[in-house]
C-alpha cells in the first residue's frame, strides 16, 4: 500500500435497492458488510468506515451515503473505496465507469470490487470491468420493465 494512503479512511460503501431485495440474504446489507469488513481485516487496510445506502437503485448516484462518501474523497479523507460487485457502486454502465476510471484515480483513490475480482492497483483485473458495467446496466433495464 502506497504510504500516501496511510491514515485514510477504507471506505466499506454498501447499497441494497428494493430490486436486490429479491435475492434475500446474499446482498443484504449485513452480509456485505462481513464481506467487505473481513476483506480489509485480512489485508490490514487502515481506518475502516462504512458507507451504507439502503433502499436505493443502483440507476442513480444521487444517493445520500454515496454522496457523503464523495464529499470525503474530495476531501482527501479516503484512500481505498471497497464494494462486495460493480453492481453495489452502480448500474448505469457510463458514470460508473467514469467514478471508476476518472473520479476515483483524481483523487489518487484505489478501488476495488471483490466479487468482480476489479482492483485499479492492478490493470490486468479491469480488462472485464466495462463489460460487467454494461451487464449491471441492463439488469436495471431489464428488471424495471
Amino acid at each position: 500500500m502506497s504510504q500516501s494512503n496511510q491514515g485514510k479512511i477504507t471506505a466499506l460503501y454498501c447499497r441494497l435497492s428494493q430490486d436486490d431485495g429479491l435475492d434475500g440474504e446474499s446482498n443484504s446489507i449485513q452480509n456485505q458488510k462481513r464481506i467487505l469488513e473481513q476483506y480489509a481485516i485480512d489485508r490490514r487496510f487502515p481506518n475502516i468506515q462504512f458507507y451504507v445506502d439502503d433502499g436505493y437503485s443502483g440507476a442513480s448516484f444521487n444517493r445520500p451515503d454515496f454522496q457523503r462518501m464523495m464529499a470525503d474523497m474530495e476531501d482527501g479523507k479516503i484512500g481505498i473505496i471497497i464494494t462486495k460487485d460493480l453492481s453495489r457502486l452502480g448500474r448505469n454502465q457510463l458514470h460508473t465507469g467514469l467514478y471508476i476510471e476518472e473520479r476515483f484515480p483524481q483523487f489518487g483513490v484505489r478501488y476495488i470490487a471483490i466479487n468482480d475480482n476489479v482492483d485499479t492497483e492492478n490493470a490486468e483485473s479491469n480488462d472485464l470491468m466495462p463489460f460487467k458495467n454494461l451487464f449491471n446496466e441492463w439488469f436495471v433495464r431489464d428488471t424495471s420493465r
